[in-house]
C-alpha cells in the first residue's frame, strides 16, 4: 500500500495510500506540509501547542504518526521577538548580544567566563588549541561518542587515543583511560553521555587537562555543582537538537582567564597586531539573542525531560524491568533515554517503527569502528544493544502515551532486564 509522508517542523505523519490493488507498487512519496491544505497546517500548529482535540483529529485522518528520536527546536513567540529585535537593530554580526549571552552562560554553569563560537565542533577544536595541543601530542577520547570529538583532535594535528566506556553510564572509563596514558598525553575529552555527569573525580586524577563536553548535559549536576565546572575547560553545542538551540553555535567555558583569552583570540582573524593562524568562528548577535531566550527556558526544558523520564521509568517497573541507572549524587538531564536490550537493537527498532515510534541507536558508530581498532568490549556491546527512546520537551501527552503503549507491547520481547540490571548493579558499586 502506498503512503504519503507529510512533514511539518520536524513532525512526520504517514497518510495511508489508496489501498491494495490501487497503489500499483508506487514507492512512498514525501511532501512538505504547506499552507495548502489549510486544515492540515492548522491542526499541526494546534498540536504543537498540545491541543489534544487537534491531535486526535490528525490521528483519525492519517492513522499512524511517527515520532523522531529528537525533535528539532520549534521557536516560540518569545524566541521570534528576540531575533526580530536584533534583526531590526541592524547589528547582525558579533556584538553586544554575544557578550550578554557569554556572561549569562558563564553564570549559569558557574564558571568565570565563556567564549561563544560558531559550533560545538569549533568549540572543541579551539579548546584543545588553547591547551597547546598540537602535532606529536595525544588526546584521550572515549570510543562511544560521535565523530566530532575525533575530528577536533585531528584538526589540531594531535593523535587521538581511544578508550573504552563504563557499561553502567556509557561515560569514559577512568580505569581504561589510565592504562592508555603516556608521556605524550596532553588532554582528555570527557563527554557527559546522554545527560549523565561522568566521574570527574576519577578522570581528574589522570593528571592531564580535562575538557568537559556538555553537548548532551547542559544543566546536569554532580554533588550540587553543574557539569562544566570541573575541568580545565568545557564546551557546549547549540545545534537544533541539543538541550537549548541557536540553530548552530557553540561555546567554550572555564575559570582560567588566560585559556579563555586564547580561545577569544583564535576565534577571529581580523584586526590583529601580529599574524598567526586564526579562524572565523564567531557567533552572530542573531544566534545569541535566540540563545538568551532559550536559556531563560532551559530549566523548564529540563523539568519536562525529567517528567517524561519518570513516566518511562514507571512503565519499566510495571514490566519488572530496571530503569536506566541514575548515579547517586547526580542530577541527569535525560538528553536521551537509553535502554540496554538483550540482543541486537535493530529488531526492536523495526518493531517500534511499525507501531509508529522512531527509536535509534544512541551513537551511530563508535570511534573504534571508524578507526578499525579491536577490543573496546563495553563500547561494542553498547553499540550493538543500546537503543534510545524518544525524549524531548516538545513531546505531547498523547505522544508520550503512544510511546509508553508501544514499549509495553514490544520491550518484553527484547529485554528480560538482565543487561539493564548488570548496568544498575555496576552503578550501585561505583560513585558519581
Amino acid at each position: 500500500m502506498g503512503e504519503t509522508r507529510i512533514r511539518f517542523r520536524g513532525k512526520t505523519f504517514l497518510q495511508p495510500g489508496p489501498g491494495p490493488g490501487r497503489s500499483h507498487g508506487r514507492k512512498r512519496r514525501t511532501r512538505e506540509l504547506t499552507e495548502d491544505p489549510r486544515e492540515d497546517r492548522e491542526l499541526v500548529l494546534r498540536c504543537l501547542k498540545n491541543d489534544q482535540a487537534a491531535y486526535r483529529r490528525l490521528l483519525e485522518k492519517y492513522r499512524r504518526p511517527v515520532y523522531g528520536i529528537v525533535r528539532r527546536m520549534i521557536p516560540d513567540d518569545e524566541d521570534a521577538r528576540e531575533v526580530q529585535r536584533v534583526l531590526l537593530s541592524g547589528q547582525l554580526a558579533q556584538d553586544g548580544e554575544v557578550a550578554r549571552f557569554e556572561s549569562r552562560m558563564a553564570s549559569f554553569v558557574g564558571v568565570r567566563g565563556a567564549v561563544a563560537v560558531s559550533s560545538g565542533s569549533a568549540a572543541l577544536q579551539l579548546a584543545l588549541m588553547a591547551l597547546k595541543v598540537g602535532p606529536g601530542d595525544e588526546v584521550l577520547v572515549p570510543s562511544y561518542v560521535c565523530p566530532a570529538v575525533l575530528n577536533a583532535v585531528l584538526h589540531t594535528g594531535a593523535s587521538p587515543v581511544v578508550a573504552d566506556i563504563e557499561p553502567a553510564t556509557f561515560n569514559l572509563s577512568a580505569g581504561d583511560a589510565m592504562r592508555r596514558i603516556t608521556p605524550k598525553t596532553r588532554a582528555v575529552i570527557v563527554p557527559h553521555m546522554f545527560g549523565q555527569p561522568a566521574d570527574l573525580d576519577a578522570l581528574g586524577a589522570l593528571g592531564v587537562p580535562v575538557v568537559e563536553d556538555l553537548a548532551m548535559s547542559l544543566g546536569s549536576r554532580r554533588r550540587g555543582k553543574r557539569a562544566g565546572g570541573f575541568g580545565s575547560l568545557a564546551v557546549c553545542s547549540f545545534y537544533a537538537t541539543k538541550m537549548m538551540a541557536t540553530g548552530e553555535g557553540g561555546m567554550v567555558l572555564g575559570g582560567n582567564e588566560a585559556l579563555l583569552a586564547e580561545v577569544r583570540d583564535l576565534r577571529a582573524m581580523d584586526e590583529k597586531e601580529e599574524f598567526r593562524v586564526r579562524f572565523n568562528c564567531k557567533m552572530t548577535d542573531l544566534q545569541a539573542a535566540l540563545g538568551l531566550s532559550q536559556l531563560r527556558k532551559l530549566a523548564g526544558f529540563i523539568a519536562r525531560r525529567r517528567e517524561i523520564a519518570d513516566l518511562y521509568g514507571d512503565t519499566l517497573r510495571r514490566l519488572s524491568l530496571p530503569a536506566p541507572p541514575a548515579p547517586a549524587e547526580c542530577e541527569p538531564v535525560w538528553y536521551r533515554y537509553v535502554l540496554m536490550l538483550d540482543g541486537d537493537a535493530e529488531p526492536f527498532i523495526e518493531e517500534m517503527r511499525r507501531r509508529g515510534v522512531e527509536c535509534r541507536r544512541p551513537v551511530y558508530k563508535p570511534l573504534h569502528r571508524y578507526l578499525r581498532l579491536s577490543g573496546f568490549e563495553a563500547s561494542e556491546e553498547a553499540w550493538r544493544r543500546a537503543v534510545s527512546v524518544p525524549l524531548y520537551p516538545a513531546l505531547s501527552v498523547a505522544e508520550v502515551e503512544t510511546i509508553v503503549k508501544a514499549l509495553r507491547l514490544v520491550l518484553p520481547k527484547h529485554c528480560t532486564g538482565r543487561e539493564q540490571e548488570k548496568r544498575t548493579l555496576g552503578q550501585a558499586s561505583s560513585t558519581c
